[in-house]
């Protein structure tokens, strides 16, 4: 992808891009406007226009795990384990998506840890508050993607759901990259939750 190519899908736009070195490998961070002038932001390596297979990694912001290191989750695991992933790859991409707490915001989050304090698991905490498990829509993903040209992707996930929530935008997805994750004492039953409750493959 050229530099200079600004490309846009839909309502998302390539605002920028620069050349990122990191201690996971060396990157070009990409970074998009939304339909609605929300800014988003993706990591890739490698020349994406056309290739087909591309790892790619749809990874939901958590503040709580990715900035402040919380062991509740293992989000922040999984982002790094995908950038290790692509930062050995010919080709790839990580995109930082601003769906908090499986799209429930921040606030609900924390007020969704506080009923697992009492007792609940993720799903029964999201429940209680008047949600679904997982709010989260991959369009501006796919669109993000669409904008960047890649032809198909296998994605760096253990969640069947997240395939199908991106297909259904007409993204080609090969197939799917595991990402093990070794539990800690505070996010056991979080991961029970999520293999048993919400169909990921741990």
């Amino acid at each position: 992808m050229e530099h200079s190519r600004l490309a846009s899908s839909a309502g998302v736009r390539i605002a920028g891009i620069a050349e990122l070195p990191s201690r996971f490998g060396s990157f070009r961070f990409v970074a998009f406007t939304g339909p609605d002038g929300e800014e988003l932001g993706a990591v890739v390596r490698g020349e994406l226009d056309g290739a087909e297979s591309v790892p790619v990694r749809l990874h939901s912001a958590c503040f709580t795990g990715d900035l402040m290191g919380s062991l509740r989750c293992d989000c922040r695991e999984q982002l790094e384990a995908a950038l290790q992933h692509v930062g050995r790859s010919d080709c790839g991409a990580v995109l930082y998506l601003p769906q908090e707490g499986r799209g429930i915001g921040l606030v609900n989050k924390i007020r969704a840890y506080a009923l697992q304090e009492q007792g609940l698991d993720t799903v029964e905490a999201n429940r209680a508050l008047g949600f679904r498990d997982d709010l989260r829509d991959y369009a501006v993903a796919a669109e993000m993607l669409k904008a960047l040209g890649v032809a198909s992707i296998r994605l760096l996930t253990n969640n069947p759901s997240k395939v199908l929530g991106v297909q259904r935008y007409g993204i080609a997805v090969d197939g799917t990259i595991p990402l093990r994750i070794s539990p800690n004492p505070h996010n056991v039953d979080y991961l029970a939750t999520k293999r048993d409750k919400s169909g990921h493959l741990l």
